[in-house]
């Protein structure tokens, strides 16, 4: 049973909100994310979770979305052992609607060895990498809500001073909700209380 307190969390100035627990702190400011992107971290456990907004992907269709965001992801971050674990079909979010247009939502679970900030591939981390991509199409908008759960922690790691080197603890051995929870919980409560984020959308 987890132990995890979690609450509606405001994102973007309070534009959108999303719940995930607490244990999860804002770092966008530390980290100097870009404006937007707002990070969350659990540093007792090195687990993330990354809101995204991004120009839509017109390229890119629906079906199969958040995989394309996956493999981007990982080329972006230069990680090797990359490889898909599972991906859904395309799902409709009638919660999630504007002018009268359902967002469309999709995911996809990946594993791949990546290093922290400057560390090289020889401090490679193992993470297993949940991504969901909601399509705004009626305001030109690709949502990421992409969470990392480390799998094994390399000892050359920063990771290891804090967390450990090794396998890492699962998270219900803690008394912690799960990352895939945490995931489906901030994608499924992922509310737009402010539609003018997106730019005029009169």
């Amino acid at each position: 049973m987890s132990q995890d307190i979690y609450s509606e969390r405001p994102l973007f100035g309070g534009a959108i909100t999303s719940t995930f627990p607490l244990r999860f702190e804002d770092v966008s400011n530390i980290r100097q994310v870009p404006d937007h992107q707002e990070a969350f971290v659990d540093p007792a456990r090195d687990e993330s979770l990354i809101f995204e907004l991004l120009e839509l992907k017109h390229e890119v269709g629906d079906n199969g979305s958040a995989n394309w965001f996956l493999q981007d992801l990982a080329t972006e971050q230069d990680a090797d052992r990359s490889m898909v674990i599972e991906q859904s079909g395309v799902i409709e979010a009638p919660r999630l609607c504007y002018r009268n247009t359902p967002a469309v939502v999709t995911t996809a679970v990946g594993q791949m060895a990546i290093s922290k900030g400057r560390q090289g591939r020889e401090a490679q981390n193992i993470v297993r990498v949940y991504v969901a991509n909601l399509r705004l199409k009626e305001v030109n908008t690709d949502v990421l809500i992409t969470a990392y759960e480390p799998v094994h922690i390399n000892p050359l790691s920063e990771t290891a001073n804090t967390v450990g080197a090794g396998f890492a603890v699962p998270a219900v051995q803690s008394g912690h909700m799960p990352v895939a929870e945490v995931s489906k919980l901030a994608v499924s409560s992922f509310r737009v209380n402010d539609w003018n984020l997106f730019g005029s959308v009169a």
